[in-house]
């Protein structure tokens, strides 16, 4: 974190809630749900020990990082659990839910109220939108750009990083031609061609934070993999989110092989733009 912070960068935690649990919910079974299957990774909502639990770990997180901005997740959580869940669907009953999507939505506010009480505010993937979006939440538009927008419109703080411009994990050429990648294709051009601002009018744009690109490692084992896969998509990605009008995709690939050149005599393993096989 010092030596982030030397360099004007700010690294934004990730505790992931109510999904993507399964490690937690390993250790502490007694957060699952009354009758969830193995498979389970959802926390119990109805469960007041889960709030304590949750609470607990961000006390923790906040002591250590200083980013005013805490990101709770909050993406592709099955809800299935708290559909038969009794502790669920008494809290359902009590806060006069209809929907597992609202129960996901009250555990999103009351964290966030608990977040704000300590002077941080909560980022959330795009799901945070469904069912009722937290008053002051900042959403993460991954799922195409539908989501930042429509956040942005109701006066949210968006940042945008949609998988067919932002994912960093999906193949840059002919796949066959490629080391393993998760999955999908984004070549660099692609990459290039994405506007944050989604051509928006200044009034709701500049509810736009910011791009993001995702580099997801379950297929990269080490760290020259995972720079193959980050340059030089990474140039096209800051030149998205800091030109306010970019060249053409031409100016920018001569300015990428240079760049590229320049990683390389530093010792850095860059994906071989000289070597694209191009469109399929």
């Amino acid at each position: 974190l010092a030596y982030a912070a030397a360099r004007h960068i700010t690294v934004i935690p990730e505790i992931e809630m109510p999904g993507h649990s399964a490690e937690v919910l390993h250790a502490y079974p007694e957060l699952l749900c009354q009758h969830a299957g193995k498979q389970n990774t959802d926390f119990c909502v109805g469960n007041e020990q889960t709030f304590l639990f949750l609470e607990n770990v961000l006390k923790e997180v906040m002591k250590v990082f200083p980013s005013k901005y805490i990101h709770i997740g909050g993406d592709e959580a099955s809800r299935k659990a708290w559909k038969t869940c009794p502790r669920c669907q008494q809290r359902m009953k009590e806060e006069k839910l209809t929907t597992v999507a609202e129960l996901q939505s009250y555990l999103t506010e009351r964290i966030e109220r608990f977040l704000n009480r300590h002077g941080r505010i909560l980022i959330g993937w795009d799901e945070i939108l469904e069912g009722k979006l937290a008053p002051n939440a900042v959403v993460m538009s991954w799922r195409g750009e539908k989501g930042g927008i429509e956040a942005a419109k109701a006066g949210h703080d968006v940042i945008m990083t949609p998988g067919r411009y932002c994912y960093l994990d999906h193949y840059q050429d002919f796949p066959p031609s490629q080391p393993k990648a998760f999955g999908s294709y984004m070549p660099l051009e692609q990459c290039y061609s994405f506007d944050p601002a989604c051509r928006l009018p200044d009034s709701i744009a500049n509810h736009v934070l910011g791009v993001q690109g995702n580099l997801w490692t379950e297929q990269v084992e080490t760290m020259s993999h995972c720079e193959y896969m980050l340059y030089p998509r990474l140039f096209a990605i800051a030149e998205n989110g800091w030109s306010n009008s970019k060249t053409d995709f031409a100016d920018f690939r001569r300015r990428a092989l240079h760049m590229q050149d320049v990683w390389v005599s530093r010792g850095y393993h860059p994906f071989d733009l000289r070597k694209e096989i191009g469109e399929r």
